[in-house]
């Protein structure tokens, strides 16, 4: 590897992974974003029958690539609430 190369994998210069490249889970939680629209944790864990800590990890793949935003939910302050990065 040259120096050029290992350099640009240090300023992050790798693209994020596609949807495809991903966990099923990741891909389960983002069809059921892609049908029902915003959603809680708690609401994709329903929607989805995925466990809690499941969603938590599909979720953060999906934030990671960024496929998917999340912000503070208005009705309750300790929860977020998840869509599609459009």
């Amino acid at each position: 590897m040259s120096t050029s190369e290992h350099e640009s994998d240090l300023e992050g210069d790798t693209p994020a992974p596609s949807i495809g490249e991903l966990p099923p889970s990741s891909k389960l939680v983002y069809k059921v974003l892609e049908y029902e629209g915003q959603l809680t944790q708690d609401e994709i864990a329903r929607e989805s029958r995925l466990c809690a800590r499941t969603v938590r990890y599909a979720l953060g793949k999906l934030e990671g690539a960024d496929l998917v935003a999340s912000r503070v939910c208005l009705n309750d302050a300790r929860k977020s609430t998840y869509w599609i990065e459009e």
